[in-house]
């Protein structure tokens, strides 16, 4: 079967807000087993609308239409859908009454352009929407099925999960187990990840195994995926394979972050981590404290900016500054140390480099940066260069930094 999925919103080409129902919606199908075939943007007019719906039914079984459903001049696509497969629009009594309930609980009143929400294509199905006005609708095209889901992710996502997934898994139930699985690394390019494990899996994939790879700023994942009877020994057996090629640098499954992993790993072992950053600003404590729970294990951090932080809250050595510099092994040994002793734990992470696009010198060009780690045995220092721009310098020292905590911790 082929699943396709249509976004509508002028915004979404114009930049301003970001396409997530795309990555949301193919993830959420993927792991069921259903693969969308192509997915498409459209602006908010009824030419395109209706051209990309009128395409999709030409090819698709189940099409997927995002955005439109609401009450404002450019919410056309409940509309311009009836319009196409030539249904009249007819007023749904229980739907106005449900939206009147919905203003009332919030003491708000009900314009009267609110409720073309209640009007529905003849023969649709409607969706409830417990969190937003605008109902969802689903529809059937002959053997094909059209669904329209409301635009806001908060509506979306949970009309999706409760309604369309039961609608899709009864119309088109899955033929063969389908099994898809992604191995997070980090520490390599995607090309030396190829390199050392495509050849031991050559006997899977000809066995029918499929191996993907996706490539970011300091992380690569490998994507397994296995069809059939044979799909959970397959899985398995690449999966299997993958870690005895890359014991060290696979840190997770599917959507582990790394900053997960790190927690993960100090909450087993009952260790404790403090930070000292400069150049990251703050990052590195940033993407720790995404993770819940992560208070067990991180008791805090300085981001000492300046050589005067760095000297009145870490201990720094003035002489130290002024014979080396803040960006320098030394410093950060002595910031790693300092912050390990401030906030009494059995490790600390330190940072100080140059962020640029200015600062930098010949012997300590822009993307230079220390990476320092204390622990009650020993405070190491690593050399650094990331040449890019500063939103991603702070991100791939911020992946470094927690990869060196990290398999500091396993070896524990």
């Amino acid at each position: 079967m082929n699943i396709e999925l249509i976004n509508t919103g002028s915004e979404l080409l114009f930049g301003r807000v970001l396409n997530t129902h795309q990555q949301w919606l193919c993830r959420q199908l993927t792991d069921l087993g259903y693969l969308v075939s192509r997915q498409v943007c459209v602006a908010d007019d009824g030419p395109s609308i209706q051209t990309a719906v009128r395409e999709a039914l030409s090819r698709a079984d189940f099409i997927i239409v995002t955005g439109g459903l609401g009450p404002t001049s450019d919410d056309l696509t409940r509309d311009l859908i009836a319009q196409l497969l030539g249904r009249k629009l007819i007023l749904d009594i229980e739907i106005l009454r449900q939206l009147e309930a919905y203003f009332t609980q919030r003491k708000r009143t009900m314009l009267e352009s609110m409720k073309v929400q209640a009007l529905v294509p003849e023969g649709a199905r409607v969706l409830p929407n417990p969190n937003g006005s605008a109902p969802g609708l689903a529809m059937q095209s002959g053997e094909k099925w059209l669904v329209l889901l409301p635009g806001p992710p908060r509506e979306l996502r949970p009309m999706f999960t409760a309604s369309v997934i039961p609608i899709l898994q009864r119309a088109f139930p899955l033929q063969s187990k389908f099994i898809c699985r992604t191995l997070k690394t980090t520490g390599l390019g995607e090309s030396a990840v190829e390199e050392r494990i495509a050849g031991p899996l050559r006997p899977l994939l000809d066995a029918g195994l499929e191996i993907g790879y996706c490539a970011r700023v300091g992380e690569v994942d490998v994507r397994l995926v296995a069809k059939g009877e044979n799909a959970d020994k397959l899985a398995a057996d690449g999966e299997r394979i993958i870690r005895s090629l890359l014991p060290s640098r696979i840190f997770g499954l599917n959507d582990d972050t790394l900053e997960l992993a790190v927690v993960r790993l100090l909450t087993e072992s009952g260790q404790t981590v403090a930070l000292a950053e400069s150049c990251t600003g703050g990052y590195i404590a940033h993407r720790l404290t995404n993770v819940p729970g992560v208070s067990r294990v991180f008791a805090g951090g300085c981001v000492t900016y300046s050589n005067a932080a760095k000297i009145s809250q870490l201990g720094v050595h003035p002489e130290m500054l002024a014979a080396h510099g803040a960006v320098s092994p030394e410093v950060a040994r002595e910031m790693a140390a300092g912050a390990r002793r401030v906030f009494d734990t059995d490790f600390a992470l330190a940072v100080t480099g140059i962020a640029g696009p200015d600062g930098g010198t010949d012997d300590k060009p822009v993307g230079t940066v220390y990476i320092a780690l204390a622990s009650a045995t020993e405070t190491t220092a690593q050399r650094h260069f990331f040449p890019f721009d500063r939103e991603t310098f702070k991100f791939i020292t911020s992946q470094t930094a927690l990869d060196a905590l990290r398999l500091a911790v396993t070896r524990l």
